[in-house]
């Protein structure tokens, strides 16, 4: 398969990354040779130094014959151009970054006529993630896979007191026919493994056999949490611009803070029944004065990373329930767990686990949801042709983020164990940190 990345900034970059080990001729289009001659060191691409806007360029490139065009620059503009462009010329589907709201409001009107097949918007990603989290959530989520045979249910484990204390193999015993895929610990989504203890405020993720699992709902039923009746979002910025104005309309009273006056002239006029406020986020007094205390949730959401996890472990050590930040770069994410804040989101991961799954298609990855943002589950049929296909589950040397939590095969469900053999036709659960589906591409790769 042919995929071309037009502009190679950050998310570029990253799907790059998550792309590289798969069976992909990747082709990466970009005016910075020094990034392009560092990422073709890195991994196997071929690189083309010039302007992806220049249409001399992309006919020389044969972009025409492409499977996907990645438009990805820091762009909307030249995103939107080079995948009409890349369209136009033959390219069988072509995915543009887009974050800008006034973009997004008329998107229908912009896809039509300029072919645009799929947008991807990573401020947008997080506000659904956000908005799951805070919203739609209730003490049990409940997502079903296999036409309704496999269900995923996330519950605190507080509300099943025997595990709490349990390695993963005592908990095999306590729920023979279950597994536990994903642990949420103190903003931090683990996959656990043999010597993992449930502690007492984990939110856990358990997979099972749908009509049991039904059984394990009912029994920890009726202690769903409230939604948020008021939230403050810290960043006006485009995250902060769609995350108030999805939560006015669920009947939650917010107040965003934005140090822009500028902008905060522009969201005045344009997000309705919210609050916003001129201000210093890092302003605690002021933050006070905007009662901060009496918030069900907090939510940092402005362009430093710095900011962001500062603000939010203020808000947890002040007591308000939902803490939620943003963050995107990587090598914060270690101080996650100990700063206690409830979810932590990076828009650049989810936003290519976004593009992988429409790469990979509904013919591999029949469904995908992800876990607070961090990780994903995805639900693919085994081919004759893919590595795992007739494998051992222990042999297939899973990264410590990953873990295959079901299989659904010929009318039976599967709950795995490291003997469990890959039949072709086989439907896998399988559950990956974000940070390693470049790992999930080595799995379902031709052989």
């Amino acid at each position: 398969m042919n995929i071309a990345i037009v502009g190679v900034g950050k998310l570029g970059v990253k799907v790059c990354e998550t792309l590289a080990e798969g069976d992909y001729a990747i082709t990466l289009v970009d005016t910075n040779a020094g990034l392009l001659d560092k990422l073709s060191q890195q991994f196997d691409v071929m690189t083309v130094n010039e302007d992806g806007r220049d249409l001399s360029v992309l006919e020389e490139i044969g972009i025409g014959s492409f499977d996907y065009v990645i438009a990805a620059s820091g762009s909307d503009e030249t995103n939107m151009i080079v995948a009409s462009f890349a369209k136009q010329l033959g390219a069988r589907s072509v995915i543009a970054r887009v974050r800008d709201p006034e973009y997004m409001n008329h998107f229908d009107f912009i896809r039509s006529t300029m072919g645009i097949d799929y947008v991807v918007n990573p401020d947008f990603a997080i506000t659904l993630e956000i908005y799951k989290y805070l919203i739609d959530k209730s003490t049990v989520a409940n997502n079903v896979f296999t036409s309704g045979r496999i269900t995923l249910l996330e519950f605190g484990a507080s509300q099943k007191p025997e595990l709490i204390g349990k390695k993963m193999p005592e908990v095999r015993h306590i729920m023979p026919n279950m597994l536990i895929a994903a642990i949420s610990r103190s903003g931090k989504v683990i996959i656990p493994h043999g010597e993992d203890v449930i502690q007492e405020d984990d939110s856990i993720y358990v997979v099972g056999e749908a009509a049991e699992m039904d059984e394990l709902r009912k029994s920890v039923h009726g202690k769903e949490k409230k939604n948020p009746q008021k939230a403050m979002i810290i960043g006006g910025g485009k995250t902060g611009y769609y995350l108030a104005q999805r939560l006015a309309k669920s009947g939650t009273s917010v107040k965003l803070v934005e140090q822009s006056k500028e902008r905060c002239q522009y969201l005045s006029t344009r997000v309705k029944n919210v609050v916003v406020l001129h201000g210093d986020g890092t302003d605690i007094s002021m933050l006070e004065e905007e009662n901060l205390d009496d918030m069900d949730a907090f939510v940092t959401a402005t362009g430093i990373d710095e900011q962001n996890l500062l603000l939010a472990l203020t808000a947890k050590q002040r007591g308000i329930k939902d803490v939620i930040s943003k963050v995107s770069r990587e090598d914060y994410l270690a101080l996650i767990e100990n700063l206690g804040v409830d979810m932590v989101l990076n828009p650049l991961e989810i936003s290519a686990a976004n593009i992988y799954a429409l790469i990979q298609g509904k013919k591999r990855v029949i469904s995908s949801t992800f876990v607070q943002g961090q990780a994903e589950i995805v639900e693919v049929v085994v081919h004759n042709d893919m590595t795992m296909k007739g494998k051992i589950l222990k042999d297939l040397d899973l990264p410590s983020g990953m873990l295959i939590a079901a299989v659904y095969r010929s009318g039976e469900v599967i709950i795995p164990d490291g003997n469990t053999k890959l039949l072709v036709n086989d439907r896998v659960i399988i559950i990956s940190l974000l940070t390693d589906v470049p790992e999930l591409e080595k799995l379902l790769k031709k052989r």
